[in-house]
């Protein structure tokens, strides 16, 4: 009789969640809340990327005094770029690295040399210790995109991850507006640049210690076989109603595929080929859209109007903030298609009026407005779609088991044209001048419309595993 009466009493509450509960939790989403958080920790790693793009840009006057290499434009030009060659070392191993030893781990060695190159920077007393400090900085840059970009696809419920992938958006966007505010009085307190670099410490520390109590990737984990740990961590993230289905679905995809068995060959010119190629053309697009360009020189254009470099800046990440706000509130309304297509439009359009301002149909007051008003305009347009939007579809549309690796080489092309477009564009401006470099990137962004409307899928709203899945059946026909 108590035997009976146990499984009595337990079959009357499975019952009652059976009739009540169960019938909807299965339509029913997760809660987004269980994984904002572990969002926000891994968010840290891009507010450090934007704060090491831009805390050089008010400081780089006062640190070339200082280090007694005022004048050598050369030695200027090395301090704001040496970064972007460590960047590019960081982003090529970023893959085997977040494989090897997880996430979790992975955002904590970002963390690493962006603590030591930062001390390193504070405290230099020569231009090598400067960019030696700035290269240590630049492998934990490139390092943090590609794992943040894995991890955010990897936690969020598919209703979200848009949203929650341009939160690194935003996170970086707020980390170069602090370090361009934190630099403003650079030039009349000497030795500031100093207590700038120092800043950055804080949130990489914090980094690396929040990440101890952050969830692993399920992803990660299953594929590993430590499947206890899998649903262990999906419970943290998506409440334990939702781990059976999760489950479930992640065994669809991610059956007997290890990570250890996909060679570069075939990611270069293998089976993956065609994935791989979208992801290195989207990225190529985005950078031959000109958008780092007008990041880098949009101060030059503001002062040779008048405008302050100081009020310049401010406009410019105001409107990058603002767009990044208005991708987090559509991305998961209208799709991150729609969102890349209105925003290479918007791109397209503003360098038109870039290139008509530069002509000598505008002069003038007219000139200005159209000048400053079509490179705001193209910052806004890059912000809602080509900004976030690249990063968050190619670890939604790569397939597990070379998600991470094959995030690692596109991330890397990214860094090679980064390069590349900011060391000749004042040259090609000197030899072509602003209507025909403007036209050319106008061009690239018609492209990249037509590219992405052949070519990106539409991800809104599929998990991982459906996307996968779909991609398969893609292929198949």
């Amino acid at each position: 009789m108590r035997g009976r009466q146990r499984v009595s009493s337990r079959e009357h509450i499975l019952g009652h969640d059976k009739d009540e509960n169960l019938v909807r939790i299965p339509n029913a989403k997760p809660c987004w809340r269980r994984s904002l958080r572990h969002v926000i920790v891994a968010s840290l790693s891009s507010f450090l990327y934007g704060y090491h793009i831009g805390v050089v840009n008010e400081t780089l006057e006062s640190i070339s005094i200082d280090l007694g290499f005022s004048g050598n434009t050369m030695a200027e030009g090395l301090v704001v770029s040496i970064c972007l060659g460590g960047a590019f070392v960081g982003s090529l191993f970023s893959g085997w690295i977040a494989d090897g030893v997880g996430r979790r781990r992975s955002f904590q060695l970002c963390a690493l040399p962006m603590i030591i190159g930062a001390g390193m920077s504070a405290t230099a007393k020569t231009l090598w210790g400067m960019l030696l400090g700035r290269l240590f900085v630049g492998t934990g840059m490139g390092l943090g995109p590609p794992v943040a970009a894995l991890y955010v696809a990897e936690v969020s419920p598919p209703a979200v991850r848009g949203a929650f992938g341009a939160l690194t958006q935003i996170a970086t966007c707020l980390g170069l507006m602090g370090s361009l505010f934190i630099g403003i009085p650079a030039k009349d307190i000497v030795g500031w640049w100093r207590i700038c670099f120092w800043v950055s410490v804080i949130p990489a520390t914090m980094l690396a210690l929040f990440m101890e109590i952050c969830a692993e990737s399920p992803h990660w984990l299953f594929k590993r076989g430590r499947t206890i740990e899998a649903e262990a961590s999906f419970e943290k993230l998506l409440g334990g109603v939702h781990v059976k289905p999760a489950m479930n679905e992640l065994s669809k995809s991610d059956r007997g595929d290890g990570s250890d068995s996909v060679k570069l060959s075939e990611l270069i010119c293998g089976r993956y080929f065609r994935v791989m190629f979208i992801g290195s053309t989207l990225f190529a697009l985005q950078q031959l859209s000109g958008i780092n360009a007008v990041f880098y020189f949009s101060s030059t254009v503001f002062e040779s109007f008048g405008v302050p470099s100081a009020i310049a800046n401010t406009c410019v990440g105001v409107c990058n903030l603002l767009g990044s706000v208005v991708a987090m509130i559509l991305m998961d309304k209208l799709g991150r298609k729609v969102l890349l297509l209105g925003s290479f439009l918007g791109m397209g359009l503003s360098m038109g009026v870039q290139v008509i301002a530069a002509s000598s149909f505008a002069s003038g007051f007219g000139s200005m407005y159209l000048s400053v008003g079509g490179m705001l305009l193209f910052v806004l347009s890059f912000a809602f779609g080509a900004g976030p939007v690249p990063c968050l579809i190619m670890s939604e549309i790569l397939p597990s088991n070379i998600r991470a690796k094959a995030m690692a080489i596109c991330l890397a092309v990214h860094w090679v044209i980064n390069f590349f477009v900011g060391l000749f564009f004042l040259r090609l401006l000197e030899l072509i001048g602003a209507q025909l470099l403007y036209s050319i990137f106008g061009f690239c962004c018609l492209i990249a419309v037509v590219f992405v409307k052949k070519n990106i899928l539409e991800t809104k709203g599929k998990s991982l595993q459906e996307i996968e899945i779909a991609l398969l059946a893609q292929e198949a026909n």
